[in-house]
């Protein structure tokens, strides 16, 4: 999966896990492309910082998804769904039950 799609998720289900000052930075660089410098200077901390602080929350988010792994579950769960139009009716109830 490419990583910054692997970010998006990964954010959309664990990042209410984040403090506020975590989310807002790791929104900035992530899903509003931001470059490390304009967030720094944004909320005046060094470049460094920004780039901890990103490093910090991915890994916190990997964390969080190697223990509940909600991620990859809907990841399965949307491959079946994608795939019951071309399924029998049998074989819909057979994919329904294993959801």
């Amino acid at each position: 999966m490419e990583k910054i799609v692997e970010q998006g998720l990964l954010y959309d289900f664990y990042g209410e896990l984040l403090t506020e000052h975590q989310r807002r930075i790791y929104e900035d660089a992530v899903l509003n492309d931001l470059s490390i410098s304009e967030i720094a200077e944004e909320y005046g901390i060094s470049r460094q910082g920004v780039h901890d602080l990103i490093k910090r929350c991915n890994r916190q988010l990997s964390e969080y998804e190697e223990k509940l792994s909600l991620v990859g579950r809907f990841l399965r769960i949307r491959k079946k769904i994608e795939a019951l139009p071309g399924l029998t009716k049998e074989e819909k109830e057979d994919l329904l039950r294993e959801l």
